[in-house]
């Protein structure tokens, strides 16, 4: 052929004509070079087939890409190799791929990824390259699993990520696509990844430098400060929540005339979070002038006269003067004003009381929830425990089960500001008293694994449930929880609990078969999780 393509020996229009006659259909067209009649279809595709051959076995190479740069070396020690099969069986398990609503007493292994993934990052181990494509599916999958899962993957995952568009999230993750982020001493590489890195790599650095020190972290924000973006200045901002302290006033207090309404808010939270600060003391002379107590009542009663206007002093204090719908003005000022003041300042306005004293006090005209509210977001914001401890009250009380004044959204914050031991017990107590179906948010500010009070209460409390003939379908959110964060050296005490009980009349039909079910699954997941342990130990 002399050097001439394959696919130029054949007449240019022989592949159009092929399919215009397949378009048309052999009885209105025949196929060129075949006769008509019963066999026009099948020398219709014999020709098809010849000319396709033609084609390719003309087309031109191209040039060979260049191969890629060999993935980095991950130099944390490998799984052991028990660990690595358990991790290819949770991956291999798919939301999606049951029979149907009713679980059985399989455990849920997508549910326990997490709990895996933890442990091998706790322990430092690499992610086996065959791994790494299942790893990044399900992190793409699953938001949640995603920082967990991309640390235990590593540098040779973000590698991988380049070349599938499905992985991409990973590269958007990760700051730096993988460069590690320079030590507080590389001061040259410091300042030049934050005058010219990306805005996630930015953000990543100034976590980094805050974390070892605060000041520089704060030196590096204020060179550019004027000319970033309102959008990236709140981010910024809010990086400065770690390591906040008395010596980022100063330039909290300049953002506080900041062209952006949420930077100054955000700035105005992050100084009312520092008790020293001038706005926290501005905000409690507002604040102290609109609560008092009415000695002359039979019983000393907290009065409350919220504020008449937001004045521009106000907002530049980061009160904002619209209320939200369904909000009054003046309830809505207040509750800013209170959240902002430092809690020490309510002793010595109401008479020298401890915290517990104060929020035992009658309030006036309706005013309790808003004052009682207002003083748990001070309490979280302050991290102050001996106020918490005051406004959550004795768990077994009965407003603590609901309404009350703070609601069981304000009670799970307050109960993040206490020791982690103690939380569990108040939580323990809560349970005892008022059963488990107000407890859902509250065990899910509890350290995992559950301390052993915590995990008896529920465990009993399911229990209590059971013999009830309650519907087993609500506690299901509990009873999954339970399959994450008991402790599995509970497991011995389900055995009792696995035989299908006896129906009552009134009891909900086919519950005890479900309540059945569940525990076996229960302790089964939990036998599953120390065993899992116990791998990754090796």
């Amino acid at each position: 052929m002399n050097g001439t393509p394959a696919a130029l020996t054949s007449p240019p229009t022989a592949w159009e004509d092929l399919v215009t006659a397949a378009l048309l259909g052999t009885d209105r067209r025949t196929p060129p070079g075949a006769a008509s009649g019963r066999n026009a279809p099948a020398a219709l595709l014999d020709a098809a087939a010849a000319e396709t051959v033609r084609r390719r076995a003309g087309l031109r190479p191209g040039r060979a890409a260049p191969r890629p740069d060999p993935a980095p070396e991950d130099p944390r020690p490998a799984l052991p190799a028990p660990a690595a099969r358990r991790l290819s069986l949770l991956l291999a398990d798919r939301p999606g791929t049951g029979g149907g609503g009713r679980r059985g007493t399989a455990p849920d292994l997508m549910e326990l990824l997490p709990q895996w993934l933890a442990v091998a990052n706790a322990r430092g181990f690499a992610a086996p390259a065959e791994a790494l494509p299942a790893l990044l599916d399900a992190a793409r999958g699953r938001t949640d699993l995603r920082p967990a899962a991309l640390e235990f993957a590593g540098p040779r995952a973000l590698w991988l990520a380049r070349f599938k568009p499905d992985w991409r999230f990973a590269l958007r993750a990760a700051p730096g696509a993988g460069a590690s982020l320079p030590g507080p001493a590389e001061t040259d590489r410091v300042d030049r990844l934050w005058q010219e890195g990306l805005f996630a790599e930015r953000v990543a650095l100034l976590a980094s430098v805050r974390a070892h020190d605060p000041d520089a972290g704060r030196a590096l924000l204020t060179a550019t400060w004027p000319t970033e973006r309102a959008e990236d200045r709140l981010m910024f901002l809010d990086s400065l929540r770690a390591g906040l302290g008395p010596r980022d006033e100063p330039f909290l207090e300049q953002a506080l005339a900041d062209r952006s309404r949420n930077v100054r808010a955000t700035a105005a939270e992050l100084l009312s979070a520092l008790p020293g600060s001038a706005l926290a003391a501005r905000m409690a002379v507002r604040a102290v002038a609109c609560v008092a107590v009415d000695r002359t009542r039979d019983t000393p009663t907290i009065v409350v006269e919220a504020p008449h206007e937001c004045d521009a002093a106000m907002e530049r204090d980061g009160v904002i003067p619209k209320a939200p719908p369904g909000r009054g003005e003046r309830s809505w000022w207040l509750g800013q004003l209170v959240e902002a003041t430092p809690l020490t300042a309510w002793s010595a306005r109401l008479g020298g009381r401890a915290p517990a004293e104060i929020v035992a006090l009658p309030v006036a005209d309706g005013w309790t929830g808003e004052l009682h509210a207002a003083w748990c977001r001070a309490a979280v914001r302050q991290r102050d425990a001996g106020w918490a401890r005051a406004l959550l009250g004795v768990p077994s009380a009965p407003e603590a089960g609901g309404p009350g004044a703070v609601s069981l959204a304000e009670r799970a914050k307050l109960l993040g500001t206490l020791p982690t031991g103690e939380r569990a017990e108040w939580v323990a107590g809560f349970i005892a008293a008022h059963g488990l179906s107000e407890a859902f948010q509250l065990l899910g500010v509890c350290a995992v694994p559950w301390a052993p009070p915590l995990g008896r209460a529920v465990v009993d409390a399911l229990n209590i449930a059971r013999d009830a003939g309650s519907y087993p379908w609500s506690f299901s959110g509990v009873m999954g929880l339970a399959e994450r964060c008991l402790d599995p050296a509970e497991a011995g005490r389900l055995d009792g609990l696995l035989a299908v009980p006896d129906e009552s009349e009134d009891a909900s039909p086919g519950a005890g078969g479900y309540w059945a079910e569940a525990f076996q699954r229960l302790r089964t997941t939990l036998r599953l999780r120390a065993v899992m342990a116990e791998e990754l130990a090796l």
